[in-house]
Protein backbone atom coordinates (compact mmCIF):
# COMPACT_ATOMS: atom_id res chain seq x y z
CA UNK A 1 0.00 0.00 0.00
CA UNK A 2 1.13 3.41 -0.89
CA UNK A 3 0.40 6.62 0.04
CA UNK A 4 1.36 10.24 -1.84
CA UNK A 5 1.80 12.84 0.32
CA UNK A 6 2.63 16.22 -0.33
CA UNK A 7 4.56 17.51 2.53
CA UNK A 8 4.91 16.22 6.39
CA UNK A 9 5.23 19.46 8.68
CA UNK A 10 7.01 17.65 11.40
CA UNK A 11 5.47 20.34 14.67
CA UNK A 12 2.28 21.98 13.87
CA UNK A 13 0.36 24.22 16.16
CA UNK A 14 -2.80 25.18 13.70
CA UNK A 15 -3.80 21.66 12.54
CA UNK A 16 -5.52 20.88 15.72
CA UNK A 17 -5.14 20.63 19.79
CA UNK A 18 -1.52 20.79 20.59
CA UNK A 19 1.98 20.09 18.94
CA UNK A 20 0.45 17.72 16.31
CA UNK A 21 2.72 16.24 13.17
CA UNK A 22 0.68 17.42 9.85
CA UNK A 23 0.44 14.99 7.19
CA UNK A 24 -0.61 16.88 3.83
CA UNK A 25 -2.14 13.90 1.21
CA UNK A 26 -1.81 14.73 -2.65
CA UNK A 27 -5.54 14.99 -4.01
CA UNK A 28 -8.03 16.80 -3.95
CA UNK A 29 -12.10 16.82 -5.62
CA UNK A 30 -12.78 20.28 -4.71
CA UNK A 31 -11.43 23.26 -6.71
CA UNK A 32 -11.85 25.91 -4.32
CA UNK A 33 -11.32 29.49 -6.06
CA UNK A 34 -9.53 30.51 -3.41
CA UNK A 35 -7.30 27.44 -2.28
CA UNK A 36 -3.99 27.99 -0.62
CA UNK A 37 -2.34 25.07 -1.64
CA UNK A 38 -2.99 24.51 -4.93
CA UNK A 39 -0.35 22.58 -5.71
CA UNK A 40 -2.03 19.71 -3.94
CA UNK A 41 -5.25 19.23 -6.24
CA UNK A 42 -4.12 16.66 -8.79
CA UNK A 43 -1.26 14.21 -9.09
CA UNK A 44 1.67 14.42 -11.24
CA UNK A 45 1.19 13.56 -15.35
CA UNK A 46 4.66 13.51 -16.22
CA UNK A 47 4.45 16.62 -18.70
CA UNK A 48 8.22 17.51 -17.97
CA UNK A 49 7.41 21.60 -17.72
CA UNK A 50 9.27 21.68 -13.67
CA UNK A 51 11.79 19.87 -15.03
CA UNK A 52 13.07 22.76 -17.39
CA UNK A 53 13.06 25.78 -15.30
CA UNK A 54 14.02 23.87 -11.88
CA UNK A 55 17.77 25.44 -11.15
CA UNK A 56 19.83 23.35 -9.28
CA UNK A 57 18.57 20.17 -11.46
CA UNK A 58 16.52 18.44 -8.70
CA UNK A 59 14.26 17.34 -10.91
CA UNK A 60 14.12 14.39 -13.32
CA UNK A 61 12.03 12.94 -15.90
CA UNK A 62 12.34 9.04 -16.66
CA UNK A 63 10.13 6.43 -18.11
CA UNK A 64 6.92 8.58 -18.16
CA UNK A 65 7.44 9.74 -14.31
CA UNK A 66 9.00 12.94 -12.64
CA UNK A 67 11.75 11.81 -9.66
CA UNK A 68 12.94 14.37 -7.02
CA UNK A 69 15.41 14.83 -5.67
CA UNK A 70 14.51 16.35 -1.92
CA UNK A 71 19.06 17.09 -1.18
CA UNK A 72 19.53 18.96 -4.34
CA UNK A 73 16.05 20.96 -3.93
CA UNK A 74 16.55 24.42 -2.98
CA UNK A 75 12.60 25.24 -2.41
CA UNK A 76 12.38 27.73 -4.90
CA UNK A 77 9.03 26.67 -6.19
CA UNK A 78 9.25 27.54 -9.65
CA UNK A 79 8.39 23.55 -10.23
CA UNK A 80 4.79 24.40 -8.86
CA UNK A 81 4.48 28.18 -10.48
CA UNK A 82 5.38 26.03 -14.29
CA UNK A 83 3.02 23.08 -13.41
CA UNK A 84 0.26 23.46 -15.67
CA UNK A 85 -1.80 20.71 -13.79
CA UNK A 86 -2.01 22.45 -10.37
CA UNK A 87 0.19 19.26 -9.11
CA UNK A 88 3.29 19.37 -7.80
CA UNK A 89 6.78 16.84 -8.76
CA UNK A 90 7.53 17.29 -4.60
CA UNK A 91 5.45 14.30 -4.07
CA UNK A 92 6.90 11.66 -1.43
CA UNK A 93 5.84 7.88 -1.79
CA UNK A 94 5.00 6.57 1.63
CA UNK A 95 3.92 2.93 2.89
CA UNK A 96 1.93 3.03 5.98
CA UNK A 97 5.04 1.47 8.11
CA UNK A 98 7.26 4.02 6.83
CA UNK A 99 5.26 7.24 7.70
CA UNK A 100 4.68 5.93 11.04
CA UNK A 101 8.43 5.89 11.72
CA UNK A 102 8.75 8.84 10.53
CA UNK A 103 6.20 10.11 12.68
CA UNK A 104 7.64 7.92 15.39
CA UNK A 105 10.57 10.25 15.71
CA UNK A 106 8.64 13.12 16.52
CA UNK A 107 7.78 11.68 20.24
CA UNK A 108 7.27 12.81 22.94
CA UNK A 109 6.82 16.32 21.36
CA UNK A 110 3.65 15.81 19.85
CA UNK A 111 -0.28 15.19 21.22
CA UNK A 112 -0.58 13.63 17.72
CA UNK A 113 -0.92 13.66 13.99
CA UNK A 114 -3.55 15.29 11.91
CA UNK A 115 -3.89 14.01 8.04
CA UNK A 116 -5.08 16.92 5.92
CA UNK A 117 -4.41 17.56 2.16
CA UNK A 118 -5.79 18.08 -0.36
CA UNK A 119 -8.51 15.84 0.61
CA UNK A 120 -7.12 12.89 3.42
CA UNK A 121 -10.02 10.82 2.66
CA UNK A 122 -9.19 9.94 -1.11
CA UNK A 123 -6.61 7.83 -0.10
CA UNK A 124 -8.40 6.80 3.11
CA UNK A 125 -7.69 2.73 3.02
CA UNK A 126 -3.42 4.37 3.54
CA UNK A 127 -4.83 6.53 6.36
CA UNK A 128 -6.91 3.98 8.39
CA UNK A 129 -3.15 1.86 8.14
CA UNK A 130 -1.36 4.65 9.52
CA UNK A 131 -3.76 5.07 12.47
CA UNK A 132 -3.57 1.80 13.13
CA UNK A 133 0.06 2.20 14.02
CA UNK A 134 0.07 5.42 15.26
CA UNK A 135 -2.71 4.96 17.66
CA UNK A 136 -0.97 2.11 19.58
CA UNK A 137 2.31 4.71 20.17
CA UNK A 138 0.07 6.44 22.30
CA UNK A 139 -1.15 9.56 19.94
CA UNK A 140 -4.66 11.16 18.87
CA UNK A 141 -5.31 10.56 15.04
CA UNK A 142 -7.17 13.58 13.47
CA UNK A 143 -8.66 14.09 9.98
CA UNK A 144 -9.15 17.35 8.50
CA UNK A 145 -11.69 17.15 5.86
CA UNK A 146 -13.49 18.87 3.45
CA UNK A 147 -16.49 16.39 4.48
CA UNK A 148 -17.19 14.56 0.70
CA UNK A 149 -16.68 11.29 2.30
CA UNK A 150 -19.69 10.18 3.97
CA UNK A 151 -18.79 8.87 7.10
CA UNK A 152 -21.81 7.49 8.78
CA UNK A 153 -21.14 4.88 6.21
CA UNK A 154 -18.10 4.35 6.19
CA UNK A 155 -16.90 3.97 10.20
CA UNK A 156 -14.37 1.40 9.36
CA UNK A 157 -12.19 4.86 8.75
CA UNK A 158 -13.11 6.31 12.20
CA UNK A 159 -12.05 3.19 14.20
CA UNK A 160 -8.54 4.34 15.18
CA UNK A 161 -9.27 8.12 14.53
CA UNK A 162 -10.35 10.68 17.93
CA UNK A 163 -12.44 13.20 15.43
CA UNK A 164 -13.17 14.79 12.23
CA UNK A 165 -12.09 18.60 11.58
CA UNK A 166 -14.71 19.61 8.90
CA UNK A 167 -14.52 22.68 6.24
CA UNK A 168 -18.09 23.96 5.80
CA UNK A 169 -17.26 26.15 3.59
CA UNK A 170 -20.59 28.09 2.44
CA UNK A 171 -23.89 26.64 3.79
CA UNK A 172 -25.45 27.86 0.79
CA UNK A 173 -25.65 24.92 -1.52
CA UNK A 174 -25.38 26.98 -5.05
CA UNK A 175 -23.11 29.31 -3.72
CA UNK A 176 -20.58 26.22 -2.46
CA UNK A 177 -20.82 24.81 -5.72
CA UNK A 178 -19.69 28.42 -7.34
CA UNK A 179 -16.88 28.29 -5.11
CA UNK A 180 -15.59 24.79 -5.23
CA UNK A 181 -17.79 22.94 -8.12
CA UNK A 182 -19.02 20.38 -6.23
CA UNK A 183 -22.43 19.68 -3.71
CA UNK A 184 -22.46 20.58 0.46
CA UNK A 185 -25.22 18.26 1.22
CA UNK A 186 -22.89 16.06 2.32
CA UNK A 187 -20.56 18.46 3.97
CA UNK A 188 -23.90 19.33 5.96
CA UNK A 189 -24.82 16.01 6.43
CA UNK A 190 -21.49 14.94 8.04
CA UNK A 191 -21.32 17.61 10.60
CA UNK A 192 -24.80 16.67 11.74
CA UNK A 193 -23.83 13.08 12.06
CA UNK A 194 -20.08 13.59 13.84
CA UNK A 195 -21.47 16.31 16.10
CA UNK A 196 -24.31 14.21 17.80
CA UNK A 197 -20.99 11.08 18.05
CA UNK A 198 -18.59 13.69 19.86
CA UNK A 199 -16.23 13.34 16.77
CA UNK A 200 -16.03 17.12 15.60
CA UNK A 201 -13.87 18.90 17.29
CA UNK A 202 -13.31 21.99 15.08
CA UNK A 203 -15.08 23.42 12.07
CA UNK A 204 -13.79 25.94 9.96
CA UNK A 205 -14.99 28.36 7.54
CA UNK A 206 -12.92 31.13 5.41
CA UNK A 207 -14.11 34.76 4.73
CA UNK A 208 -13.79 36.13 1.67
CA UNK A 209 -15.80 39.60 1.02
CA UNK A 210 -17.23 39.63 -2.13
CA UNK A 211 -16.92 36.31 -3.01
CA UNK A 212 -19.15 34.51 -0.53
CA UNK A 213 -22.56 35.16 1.69
CA UNK A 214 -20.17 35.00 5.10
CA UNK A 215 -22.35 36.13 7.21
CA UNK A 216 -25.16 33.91 6.24
CA UNK A 217 -22.67 31.02 6.28
CA UNK A 218 -21.51 32.07 10.09
CA UNK A 219 -25.18 32.27 11.26
CA UNK A 220 -26.46 28.91 9.46
CA UNK A 221 -23.43 27.27 10.64
CA UNK A 222 -23.12 28.14 14.29
CA UNK A 223 -27.02 27.39 14.56
CA UNK A 224 -27.08 23.92 13.27
CA UNK A 225 -24.24 23.08 15.53
CA UNK A 226 -24.66 24.99 18.78
CA UNK A 227 -27.35 21.91 20.27
CA UNK A 228 -24.70 19.23 19.89
CA UNK A 229 -22.03 20.78 22.23
CA UNK A 230 -23.12 18.24 25.30
CA UNK A 231 -21.82 15.60 23.46
CA UNK A 232 -18.42 17.01 23.22
CA UNK A 233 -17.16 20.57 22.60
CA UNK A 234 -16.82 22.09 18.86
CA UNK A 235 -14.30 24.79 18.37
CA UNK A 236 -15.72 27.26 15.35
CA UNK A 237 -12.57 28.62 13.69
CA UNK A 238 -13.45 31.51 11.20
CA UNK A 239 -10.30 32.67 9.19
CA UNK A 240 -9.44 35.36 7.32
CA UNK A 241 -9.03 34.61 3.60
CA UNK A 242 -5.31 35.97 2.34
CA UNK A 243 -3.96 35.91 -0.69
CA UNK A 244 -0.44 33.83 0.29
CA UNK A 245 -0.28 30.84 -2.13
CA UNK A 246 -3.31 31.63 -4.08
CA UNK A 247 -3.38 30.98 -8.06
CA UNK A 248 -3.07 34.63 -9.13
CA UNK A 249 -6.69 34.99 -11.21
CA UNK A 250 -8.11 34.51 -7.78
CA UNK A 251 -5.70 36.75 -6.00
CA UNK A 252 -8.04 40.02 -5.96
CA UNK A 253 -10.14 39.11 -3.39
CA UNK A 254 -9.64 41.14 -0.40
CA UNK A 255 -9.14 40.21 3.11
CA UNK A 256 -11.55 40.93 5.54
CA UNK A 257 -10.67 43.68 8.63
CA UNK A 258 -10.14 42.60 12.45
CA UNK A 259 -13.80 44.54 12.40
CA UNK A 260 -15.38 41.65 10.68
CA UNK A 261 -13.95 38.79 11.49
CA UNK A 262 -15.25 40.56 15.07
CA UNK A 263 -18.92 41.02 14.04
CA UNK A 264 -18.80 37.13 12.80
CA UNK A 265 -17.60 35.80 15.95
CA UNK A 266 -20.02 37.55 18.26
CA UNK A 267 -22.49 36.47 15.80
CA UNK A 268 -21.22 32.76 15.92
CA UNK A 269 -21.54 32.92 19.79
CA UNK A 270 -24.72 34.60 19.59
CA UNK A 271 -26.36 31.22 18.28
CA UNK A 272 -24.97 29.62 20.81
CA UNK A 273 -21.45 28.90 19.81
CA UNK A 274 -19.21 28.25 23.06
CA UNK A 275 -15.75 28.14 21.42
CA UNK A 276 -15.34 30.65 18.60
CA UNK A 277 -11.83 31.85 17.18
CA UNK A 278 -10.69 34.18 14.38
CA UNK A 279 -7.49 33.98 12.46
Amino acid sequence: MIGYVNRVIDHSLVDGPGNRTAIFFQGCQFNCRYCHNPETLHRCVGCGRCEAVCPVGALHLENGKMHWNAALCCGCDACIKACPNTSSPKITEYTPEALAEKVKANIPFIRGITCSGGECTLQAEFMAALFALTKPMGLSNLIDSNGTMDFAQNQWLLENADGVMLDIKCFDEEQHKMLTGQSNRMVLQNAVWLAERGLLPEVRTVIVPGLLPNEDTVNRVSRLLAPYQEAAPIRYKIIAYRPMGVRSEYSHYPTPTKAELAALKAAAEQNGMKTVVTV
